[in-house]
C-alpha cells in the first residue's frame, strides 16, 4: 500500500539497506558472468573531502549511466575508491594537533606522524563515501579502494622504477611552484591566480663603459618589473631582436644596480617591444618565462630567496661569485629579511641612487597556494620529474585516431593545446603522508632506485664494492647485518604528487601489476566522467599511464560536464556566500530531486545555474508521479500475468503505448549519446504531460465508470504503463522509484536489476562474431540477446491512435490557451464550431465531446461550413476549428491591455539592448551579470511575440 505522503527521507534509508543487502550493485554478479563487462572509474574524492555540487552533479551523471547500462544487461562495475590527497590530509592533520596543543609533526617524527594520519583516515575518512551513498551512488561499494592501499601502492613503486629504468623518470633542477608556507612544491592545479593591485616599478640598469647619469637616458637602459626583490638574481636583459632602440647594444652588458655584477644584453622574442620599455630583466630562478629565456641564452641561475621566502645571500655561493668589492656588506645587510619586507628596503636604496625612474599602480594576478594562501614563489630546486612529453605522443594519438573520444568534441582541442606544449611534470612533494619515493642514496650522493630497500642496498653494495669504496667482504658483512650498514644508504624523503598515484586509478584499482582476473575482464573502462579542470592533471596523466603500462586508452569516451553555478549564474565560493550545500538540498528536498535538478540541466557544454527553487520544482515533479502512482493504487490498477499492450483495443490505451515506446526511444538515444538533459526532458514530459496530465485524466471516466472490458483492460494498461515510467525514471530517481516498484509491481526482483524497457534486437552474425573476439576464451558468449548492447527502435507505434487522442489533446490544448490569453474566466463557457470537418474529424469527435467540453469549458461542440462572425480561429492538425467570442470579452478593452502589455516588453527589451550595445558594461560586468541581462531580452521577446499573436487572433474577433 502507498502512503498517503511522499517522505524521501524514509524511502532513501529503506531502499539504501534494500540495495546493498541485496548486493545490487555487485560487479561480477553469478547472473552477469557472461555479459559484457561496462566499467567506470569514479573519480576518486579527497579523503578528507565533504560532498559539494561538483561531486553531486559528476556522481549522478556516473550513477545514471551505469544504472542504464546495468538495467540493459551489462555486468557493471562502478569502482568506487578516495585519493589520499596528501597536503590537505596532511594539512587536516596538522591542525588538529595545533587546536589539541599537542606535539607537531617534527617534535612527533615521521613514523608517529604517519601512525596519526591513517588513524584519523580510519576514524574520518570514509565521510565523502556515505555522502555518495547518501546521493544514491551504486557504485560496487564491496571493492571500494585507496589510493595509499597496500596493492595500489605496489604499483606505484612499480611504475616509478620501471619509468626511472626506461629514463622517463629522472632528477632535475628546475623551477618549481614552491608554497614558503606549506615548504613544498605543488601542482599547477594548488595555485590560485588572485588579482592583486600593486606596483609596477621602472628601474634604470646603467650600461657597461657609460657613466651613470640619471638624466642621460644613453646611459641605461630602463626595466620595469612588480618585483624588485628579485632583482638581485637578475642575470640578463632581454630585448626584441627587431627593436631598433636596442640593436646596437646586445651582446654588451649593463651593471645590476646595488649589486655591481655584469649581466648580458640578449635578444629574444619574450620581449615584447609594444610593452613598458621594450626591455625586460631576466631571473632564470625566479620566474618560470625567465628560466626560459635563461636556457635559450645561457644564463646563469642565481636563486635569492630560500625556502621560507627570505632573501637568502650569505654563503650563497651563486650569488657572491663575480661580485665586485664591498658587494658582501649588502648582501649580509639583507640576508634572512622576508621578500615582501625586502622589497620596500630595496626600492628605497634604489631610489637613493637613483635608480628608480617611475612607479605606476599596477594590478595584475599573482599565485597564491589554494590551500596556504600565501603567495607562491617560483623556485629553483631539486626535484623529481616525468619526462611528460614522450609518454604524451601515445596519448595524443589515441585521441586523434578516435580511440578514446571526447564528449563534447571541442575539449580534444583543449588536451591537444596542453599535451603538444607538455612540460616536464614535476611529481616530487616535501611532505611525509604520501607514496614515499622508492629513491635511496650512496655515501657520495649516488641514486639507487628499487621497489624494496634491500633491492636498493644490494644495488649499493654492489656498486660500491665494483668501485673500490668498500671491500666485497665489507660488502658481504653490510648485506647480511643491517646495523653495519646503518647510514649507509638512505631514502629520498620526498613523496609522490598524488596526480602520480590516480594517473593508474583505472588498473591499478583492478589489482595490477598482479595478473588479476578483474584487469583482463574490465580494463580498459568505458567511459569516464570528470570536469574539464583535470583534464591536463587527471585526464591526460591516466591516457599517458594506461598506454604505457597496458598498452590500451584507459577509456573509449571522455565526458566532460561543466560547472554548477549559483542561479546567477556566479561561480559558487564561500567568499561570496553563494556557496549552495547538496547535502541541506537532500535532507529538504530528497535525493532524487536533486538528481533530477542535476541530469535535467546538464546540457552539454553549458554551465549549471542551479536555484533551489528547480529543485523545488522535481521534487513536485516526485509527489506527482507518487499521487498518480497512489491513484492507480486505488483504482486496482495492476498488470495481469501475461498481458500485451500491443494487442489493447482502446484506442487510448493503445495511444499509451505509442508513446510509451516514443519517449523510451528517446531516453535511450539521448543517454548513449550523453545528452542527459534531453533524457531527462522527455522523461519528464511524458509523466507530467502525457501519463498524468492527459492518459490519467482521459482514462478516468472508464476507470470510475461501470465494470467492462475497456475498464479492465484500461486498469491493466495504467499500470503498465506506470511500470515503464517507473524503468525509465530509475537512473535518475533511483529511490522513488525502486518504493514505488516494490509495492506496486508486485514482481520479484529490483528494479535496479529489472530490463531496460527497450528490448535488444537480434544480433547479426557480424556482431555476434565482434562479442565473441572481445569475450575471449575466458568468458563465453551464453546469451547474446542479453547483452548485446544494440537495440531495435523500429518498436510498438499506432499512427491511428495517435492521430486521434493527439487531435484531442492538441484541440483541448489550444482552446486553454486562447481563454488564457483573451482573459475568459473559468466560469463562462464558450461554444466550438468545428470548420469544414473531415470524415475522420466527424466521425471521432462524438466519442470525445463530453471530455473536450469538459476540460476545455466548453457549453457545445458543433460543425459548420464556415466560422462564424466575431469567432477566434484554431488551426488543429491542419483542420479548422472556431471559438465565437462576440458577447463573451469586451474586444476594445482586451486589444488596450494587450497593447499596453506590449508596450511593456518593448521597453524591457530596450532596455537591456542598451546595456548589451555598451561596450564599456559588456567588458567590465561581471560574467552572470552579463548573461542575465541576455535573458531578460530573450524573455521579453518571447513574451512580445505571444502577445501579438493573441493581437492578431483578437483582431479576427472584432
Amino acid at each position: 500500500m502507498i502512503e498517503k505522503n511522499y517522505q524521501p527521507a524514509d524511502i532513501e534509508a529503506r531502499m539504501s539497506v534494500v540495495w546493498e543487502d541485496s548486493l545490487a550493485f555487485k560487479a561480477g554478479r553469478p547472473d552477469r558472468r557472461d555479459a559484457v563487462p561496462f566499467t567506470i572509474v569514479i573519480p576518486p574524492p579527497n579523503v578528507t573531502g565533504s560532498l559539494h555540487m561538483g561531486h553531486a552533479l559528476n556522481n549522478t551523471l556516473q550513477d545514471i549511466l551505469c544504472r542504464f547500462e546495468r538495467m540493459r544487461g551489462r555486468d557493471v562495475l562502478w569502482q568506487p575508491g578516495t585519493d589520499h590527497a596528501g597536503i590537505a590530509t596532511q594539512m587536516v592533520v596538522e591542525r588538529q594537533l595545533m587546536e589539541r596543543q599537542q606535539p607537531g609533526r617534527r617534535e612527533m617524527g615521521r613514523e608517529k606522524f604517519l601512525e596519526r594520519v591513517w588513524q584519523w583516515k580510519a576514524e574520518s575518512g570514509d565521510t565523502i563515501i556515505n555522502q555518495l551513498k547518501r546521493l544514491g551512488a551504486s557504485c560496487d561499494w564491496s571493492r571500494e579502494r585507496f589510493t595509499m592501499d597496500e596493492g595500489l601502492s605496489k604499483a606505484v613503486v612499480k611504475v616509478f622504477v620501471e619509468l626511472h629504468r626506461d629514463g622517463l623518470i629522472y632528477k632535475d633542477k628546475r623551477l618549481v611552484n614552491w608554497d614558503t608556507k606549506l615548504l613544498t612544491a605543488i601542482s599547477d592545479l594548488e595555485v590560485q591566480q588572485t588579482e592583486v593591485k600593486g606596483h609596477l616599478w621602472y628601474l634604470r640598469y646603467p650600461i657597461e663603459g657609460k657613466t651613470f647619469n640619471p638624466e642621460d637616458p644613453s646611459s641605461f637602459i630602463v626595466v620595469a618589473t612588480t618585483r624588485p626583490e628579485t632583482m638581485l638574481g637578475d642575470t640578463g636583459v632581454a630585448v626584441h631582436p627587431e627593436d631598433e632602440r636596442y640593436l646596437k647594444l646586445v651582446g654588451k652588458n649593463v651593471i645590476l644596480p646595488l649589486v655591481g655584477r655584469k649581466i648580458a644584453i640578449v635578444a629574444d622574442d619574450y620581449s615584447d617591444p609594444e610593452k613598458g620599455s621594450g626591455a625586460v630583466k631576466i631571473t632564470p630562478a625566479h620566474d618560470f618565462n625567465d628560466f626560459e629565456v635563461g636556457n635559450r641564452h645561457g644564463l646563469a641561475r642565481i636563486s635569492v630567496i630560500d625556502r621560507e621566502g627570505c632573501l637568502d645571500l650569505v654563503d650563497n655561493e651563486d650569488y657572491l661569485r663575480d661580485l665586485p668589492e664591498g658587494a658582501a656588506q649588502f648582501a649580509e645587510e639583507f640576508h634572512k629579511v622576508d621578500r615582501f619586507v625586502a622589497r620596500k628596503r630595496i626600492v628605497e636604496r634604489l631610489e637613493s641612487f637613483g635608480f628608480v625612474e617611475r612607479i605606476e599602480p599596477h594590478t595584475h594576478m599573482v599565485p597564491h597556494g589554494d590551500r596556504s594562501n600565501s603567495v607562491i614563489e617560483p623556485y629553483l630546486t631539486d626535484q623529481w620529474y616525468v619526462d611528460a612529453k614522450t609518454l604524451a605522443k601515445p596519448a595524443i594519438a589515441a585521441v586523434r585516431s578516435g580511440e578514446t573520444n571526447f564528449v563534447p568534441k571541442n575539449w580534444e582541442k583543449t588536451y591537444f593545446e596542453w599535451m603538444e606544449n607538455i612540460q616536464p611534470w614535476c611529481i616530487s612533494r616535501q611532505l611525509w603522508w604520501g607514496h614515499q619515493i622508492p629513491a635511496w642514496y650512496g655515501p657520495d650522493g649516488k641514486v639507487f632506485v628499487a621497489e624494496t630497500e634491500e633491492e636498493a642496498v644490494s644495488h649499493a653494495l654492489g656498486y660500491y664494492v665494483e668501485q673500490e669504496v668498500i671491500t666485497a667482504e665489507q660488502g658481504r658483512e653490510m648485506a647480511l647485518d643491517r646495523n653495519k650498514r646503518e647510514g649507509f644508504i638512505t631514502r629520498d624523503e620526498d613523496v609522490l604528487d598524488t596526480w602520480f598515484s590516480s594517473a593508474l586509478w583505472p588498473f591499478s584499482t583492478l589489482g595490477w601489476p598482479a595478473d588479476a582476473p578483474e584487469v583482463q575482464r574490465y580494463y580498459p573502462t568505458n567511459a569516464l566522467v570528470t570536469g574539464f579542470d583535470i583534464i591536463f592533471f587527471w585526464v591526460a596523466r591516466m591516457m599517458m599511464m594506461g598506454l604505457h603500462f597496458m598498452k590500451e586508452v584507459p577509456f573509449s569516451t571522455i565526458y566532460i560536464h561543466a560547472l554548477v553555478r549559483d542561479e546567477k549564474g556566479a561561480k559558487m565560493s564561500k567568499s561570496k556566500g553563494n556557496v549552495i550545500d547538496p547535502l541541506n538540498l537532500i535532507d529538504e528536498y530528497g535525493a532524487d530531486a536533486l538528481r533530477f535538478t542535476l541530469a535535467a540541466m546538464a546540457a552539454q557544454g553549458r554551465d549549471i545555474k542551479l536555484a533551489t527553487s528547480r529543485v523545488e520544482g522535481y521534487r513536485n515533479f516526485a509527489t506527482k508521479l507518487w499521487n498518480a502512482s497512489r491513484f492507480a493504487e486505488m483504482n486496482h490498477c495492476a498488470v495481469p500475468d501475461g498481458f500485451e499492450p500491443a494487442k489493447a483495443k482502446e484506442t487510448l490505451n493503445r495511444w499509451i503505448a505509442h508513446e510509451s515506446a516514443h519517449t523510451t526511444r528517446e531516453v535511450t538515444e539521448a543517454i548513449e549519446a550523453y545528452r542527459f538533459n534531453d533524457a531527462a526532458g522527455a522523461i519528464y514530459r511524458f509523466v507530467w504531460n502525457v501519463y498524468c496530465d492527459w492518459y490519467v485524466e482521459l482514462a478516468k471516466p472508464v476507470l470510475l465508470g461501470p465494470d467492462s472490458p475497456a475498464k479492465d483492460e484500461t486498469r491493466a494498461m495504467v499500470a503498465w504503463a506506470r511500470d515503464e515510467i517507473l524503468k525509465l525514471l530509475h537512473p535518475f530517481m533511483p529511490f522513488i522509484t525502486e518504493e514505488l516498484w516494490e509495492v506496486t509491481a508486485k514482481r520479484d526482483g529490483l528494479l535496479a536489476l529489472a530490463q531496460w524497457p527497450l528490448k535488444p534486437a537480434e544480433p547479426t552474425p557480424e556482431q555476434l562474431a565482434m562479442l565473441a573476439a572481445a569475450a575471449g576464451p575466458t568468458d563465453p558468449l551464453v546469451s547474446p540477446m542479453l547483452v548485446m548492447p544494440i537495440f531495435d527502435h523500429a518498436d510498438f507505434t499506432d499512427p491511428k491512435a495517435e492521430a486521434e487522442i493527439g487531435w484531442v489533446i492538441d484541440l483541448i490544448t489550444q482552446i486553454r490557451s486562447i481563454r488564457a490569453e483573451m482573459n475568459i474566466p473559468p466560469s463562462t463557457l464558450t461554444a466550438l464550431v468545428l470548420v469544414g470537418a473531415s470524415a475522420e474529424t466527424r466521425e471521432r469527435a462524438p466519442r470525445w465531446t463530453e471530455i473536450i467540453k469538459r476540460m476545455a469549458r466548453l457549453s457545445d461542440i458543433s460543425f459548420a461550413d464556415r466560422a462564424p462572425d466575431g469567432a477566434v480561429q484554431l488551426l488543429v492538425r491542419g483542420e479548422v476549428a472556431a471559438l465565437p467570442l462576440k458577447g463573451v470579452i469586451d474586444v476594445a478593452a482586451e486589444r488596450t491591455r494587450l497593447d499596453k502589455e506590449i508596450g511593456k516588453a518593448d521597453a524591457d527589451i530596450k532596455r537591456a539592448e542598451s546595456k548589451l550595445a555598451n561596450e564599456k558594461f559588456v567588458a567590465n560586468a561581471a560574467e552572470e551579470v552579463v548573461e542575465e541581462e541576455r535573458e531578460k531580452r530573450e524573455a521579453a521577446l518571447a513574451r512580445k511575440a505571444k502577445l501579438l499573436e493573441a493581437l492578431e487572433r483578437l483582431k479576427q474577433a472584432s
